[in-house]
């Protein structure tokens, strides 16, 4: 990045310091530049480059979470009907993240939209006459909500090969299988989207220092932050001043927020999961793929392990990723430390890991069994969706660390939350996001949440800008239909996005 800066800046205050250069210090420091355009903003990067992290194409599955493929946010209610709410939320939250990025590119701070979000079908795959009758409730509830209006269904193998036709080549003939649709699904590359906006605020004056990670935090008499600065190469250490500190550090926000000793991060910890994928670069089987395919979990999973066969497009390029493999490591970061873990225990947070460990021995069972996988095994999985895949298109790549959220529960003791969580000091001078997925996908309504809760002083001054880049802020599209539609249709022309749909569908 031409526009970084390399080296230590002096001790003066500034207004604003963003901890790691990933998707959410982007989407933050482009939203505060945009609103105070006068406040000094630091970015501080223990990395050679931005976005190498979790934000890193390559190290997350590129999913446009909008709820149209993810089972785990359509919940079974014991008399077998579908609960929708999170789904809604989700893709609400998406919907948000749109309007921003299609004000970027309409504005000139975001390039070809093609360099960062492409139109990729999110599908739904399941085997079995239950999973089938699941499914069919599913698209029901679904379809009959205005941000779902354009998912198909059908149960027809004849039509599940036209949507996919790896999915059903060479699959035995009388297996009840159905699968979903939706055109409007996107696959995104975060590691572009976030250069693409470090771009713009260094070419703004936003210092962006690399190869410099902060190793202390202490809160001053005053309320501001002083923090402590070391070079990567040399260990030279600077301290800078800073009125509001924000820790995008993924995994190490945690031990940063332990550095910073405040209240409001006690009783976290962290789960630290690996993932693994098998990838395929050959045009003679990616060109027969155009979809993210997601299937249902086996019984007492953790939603983390839901296979999913992956459209990638990043560079330009084509790939397929099917995954995951959790693997078990106590790095919070793919460039972190084997002590991440055992030093991030504290005497506050030890009762809710050992309470979390006894309530999730699936997901301890999990990770021992894909960890002790053999090739064949993992081989065997991917036949599962690909029944033709062969052994030699496929290679196994090691994406990013995922930091699950652990954290206190009055009842169990301790609990396991799978989504992203801003975690706030009551004085609002200190912020970290925890947590993995949808995160990325959410980075726009989790920021604006930021900013509501640590600038509430602001919130009437910054509505008037805040409108003008998301139309529909603080406007329920799930109550208003007509409004959802145009909404929809206007972001996916500005970003080059389908928002139509073929009607082969079976209801």
């Amino acid at each position: 990045m031409n526009s970084t800066e390399q080296g230590p800046v002096d001790e003066a205050m500034c207004d604003v310091v963003l901890i790691g250069a990933g998707i959410m210090s982007a989407t933050l420091g482009l939203l505060l530049h945009r609103l105070q355009p006068d406040w000094t903003i630091r970015v501080y990067e223990r990395l050679p480059g931005v976005a190498e992290e979790s934000s890193d194409a390559w190290n997350n599955a590129g999913t446009g979470h909008a709820a149209l493929c993810e089972l785990n946010y359509t919940s079974e209610r014991p008399d077998g009907t579908i609960d929708i709410t999170k789904a809604i939320a989700i893709n609400e939250q998406f919907q948000v993240s749109r309007q921003l990025w299609s004000h970027l590119v309409e504005t000139g701070i975001l390039g070809n939209p093609g360099s960062f979000i492409n139109p990729v079908p999110h599908m739904t795959f399941v085997q079995g006459t239950d999973n089938v009758g699941y499914l069919r409730r599913r698209y029901r509830a679904l379809s009959e909500h205005p941000l779902f209006a354009s998912m198909q269904f059908s149960d027809d193998p004849d039509t599940i090969r036209r949507w996919a036709p790896l999915l059903i080549d060479s699959r035995p003939s009388g297996e009840a299988m159905a699968a979903t649709r939706d055109v409007t699904g996107t696959d995104v590359d975060f590691g572009s989207l976030t250069r693409q906006l470090f771009d713009h605020l260094g070419a703004a004056g936003v210092h962006i220092g690399l190869n410099q990670e902060v190793r202390g935090l202490r809160q001053n008499p005053d309320s501001t932050w002083q923090l402590r600065i070391r070079n990567c190469h040399n260990r030279a250490e600077t301290t800078t001043r800073a009125r509001f500190v924000f820790v995008g550090a993924g995994g190490w926000a945690l031990k940063l927020l332990h550095k910073a000793r405040i209240p409001d991060a006690r009783g976290y910890a962290l789960l630290p999961i690996s993932g693994r994928f098998l990838r395929c670069d050959n045009p003679d089987v990616t060109d027969r793929h155009d979809a993210k395919v997601y299937g249902k979990a086996p019984i007492g999973a953790p939603p983390m392990s839901m296979p999913h066969l992956d459209t990638r497009v990043v560079d330009g390029s084509r790939s397929i990723l099917f995954g995951p493999y959790a693997g078990s490591s106590p790095k919070f970061l793919k460039n972190g430390s084997v002590l991440d873990l055992p030093r991030s225990i504290r005497a506050h947070n030890v009762t809710p890991l050992i309470a979390m460990a006894k309530d999730n021995l699936a997901l301890v069972r999990l990770l021992v069994t894909e960890l002790t996988a053999s090739k064949s095994k993992k081989l065997k999985a991917l036949r599962e969706f690909v029944p033709t895949a062969n052994p030699q298109d496929w290679s196994m790549i090691t994406a990013g660390q995922r930091a699950q959220i652990v954290k206190k529960d009055p009842d169990r003791g301790g609990v396991l939350q799978f989504g992203t969580e801003v975690v706030a000091a009551q004085d609002g001078t200190i912020a970290a996001v925890l947590g993995a997925s949808p995160g990325a996908s959410t980075a726009v309504p989790i920021m604006l949440e930021l900013l509501d809760r640590c600038f509430p002083e602001h919130r009437q001054q910054w509505a008037p800008a805040l409108l003008e880049m998301i139309p529909t802020l603080g406007v329920s599209l799930s109550c208003n239909p007509a409004l959802a539609e145009r909404t929809m249709m206007a972001t996916a022309r500005t970003l080059h996005l389908s928002a139509s749909t073929s009607s082969d569908s079976t209801p």
